[in-house]
């Protein structure tokens, strides 16, 4: 399993609250209200960036060691771990809803006789779509 860990760059707001950038994952941000949620945005925003990266077949930055003190300067550092794998097996296995269209008369037969609309059409798209068992 792969781990990485970036360090991001907490910047205190004045009410408490945190901005939150990666040096090494460009045009990732995140915002935490306290340093706990600051933790903890800094990772989901890390895990987000790097799976939309890797769905754009784009090249994973290498993590930095340490950063230069002109960016460093009166924030707050902190190593964020993240776990690409785990992250891209939840995301890709999310549900997620889709709208069909069937004639009225079939919606109502299959109503009456309890249809499970997604099972039935996740069943047949893997059948039509031949995917292996293995690879479910």
């Amino acid at each position: 399993m792969l781990n990485l860990t970036y360090l991001a760059v907490l910047e205190p707001g004045e009410d408490g609250s945190y901005g939150i950038s990666f040096p090494d994952l460009p045009g990732c941000f995140s915002f935490g209200e306290n340093l706990a949620e600051a933790q903890q945005m800094a990772a989901e925003a890390a895990s987000l960036h790097v799976y939309g990266m890797e769905c754009d077949g784009e090249e994973i930055p290498t993590p930095s060691v340490s950063l230069p003190q002109d960016i460093t300067e009166g924030m707050i550092i902190m190593p964020v771990t993240i776990h690409p794998d785990l992250y891209r097996m939840k995301r890709d296995n999310e549900r997620v809803k889709t709208n069909i269209t069937l004639p009225a008369w079939l919606k109502r037969i299959a109503e009456e006789q309890k249809v499970n609309y997604s099972r039935l059409l996740e069943g047949a798209l893997l059948e039509y779509l031949q995917i292996p068992k293995s690879n479910r």
